[in-house]
């Protein structure tokens, strides 16, 4: 008889529990049991409640701060490793410390860089992300990276609200390469704002580069962290005449009053994904959920069939 791989495992990451379990369903099988044995002083220890000796598992765990969720997917792969799987995918919807990709002044490290070889020294073979801040973060692996693109959620939505006269911005230069991607595909044109920062979260200078009087403009972006550079850019579009402005922002990180400030800005929309969990709902915020893309690539991945259709920017 032919050799047929035995049938994946799923397993979650405790910080992103819910999406895990979303994946699992739409994948078509249980989620497997992990427990998480937690010590007196903060310390805790993973463990697989079911033999995973010789299969493919699929780790889901998003690595948003605290550094314990980055710490529970390495012991996770570990605990893999030592238990005898033949391939560790680690999903991670986000990944995290992705800002911190290159030296930008001195005596600082490359974050992104030391986190990639701590996921390879864990033992993981394969990494599935969404949407990393900088795609040459996967030149800092060398095992394979499948970087997916929330686009291929965000399109048919904005499809679906049949605007016209719409408008694809960035809200930084960094963007521009996202934005002309959906641009292209919606037929659309581009805004690119260009902001000069006193330091991480905080703009002190910000105009745009493109016209938006009277259109329907759409942000892009990899992640909204304090939300002041989104309602900035929100109120500056509308100064220069935009019609309406909403965003499709794929990771939710929204530190401190974000969410506040979103619900008291004129942005008309947040649309996000649950790659993070979501704090406090806000009737602004509208997410769409990635787990049927997460379910089909990594039912891709383990039947060895094509995920190129996956990427459309």
């Amino acid at each position: 008889m032919p050799y047929q791989e035995a049938e994946a495992k799923i397993f979650a990451c405790s910080q992103s529990l819910a999406l895990a379990e979303k994946i699992a369903r739409h994948y078509g099988i249980p989620l497997g049991k992990v427990d998480i044995q937690r010590f007196a002083d903060g310390e805790f220890r993973p463990s697989f409640k079911e033999s995973i000796r010789g299969r493919r598992v699929f780790i889901i765990g998003s690595t948003f701060a605290p550094t314990d969720n980055l710490m529970q997917m390495l012991l996770m792969i570990d605990a893999a490793k030592r238990a005898s799987a033949q391939y560790i995918n680690a999903v991670i919807p986000y990944f995290g410390w992705a800002r911190q990709d290159r030296k930008d002044e001195p005596r600082v490290p490359i974050a992104a860089k030391l986190v990639a070889s701590m996921l390879e020294t864990a033992g993981a073979s394969r990494v599935v992300t969404m949407d990393l801040h900088a795609d040459a973060i996967q030149g800092f692996f060398e095992i394979p990276v499948d970087h997916l693109y929330a686009s291929t959620l965000f399109i048919p939505y904005i499809q679906s609200l049949n605007l016209d006269n719409i408008v694809i911005a960035s809200p930084d230069m960094g963007g521009a390469k996202r934005a002309h991607a959906y641009a292209k595909f919606l037929k659309a044109e581009v805004a690119i704002s260009y902001k000069q920062r006193l330091r991480p979260n905080e703009v002190s200078y910000m105009e745009l580069i493109g016209d938006v009087k009277g259109k329907n403009v759409i942000l892009v972006d990899d992640l909204v962290d304090t939300a002041r550079t989104l309602v900035k850019a929100t109120d500056m579009l509308l100064e220069k005449g935009a019609e309406s402005v909403r965003a499709c922002i794929t990771h939710p990180v929204l530190s401190g009053n974000a969410i506040e400030l979103i619900e008291n800005s004129n942005l008309k929309e947040l649309v996000v994904t649950d790659s993070i969990p979501l704090k406090v709902l806000s009737k602004k915020i509208k997410v769409l959920s990635c787990a049927p893309l997460f379910a089909e690539v990594m039912h891709n991945i383990h039947s060895h069939e094509s995920i190129s259709k996956k990427f459309i920017m």
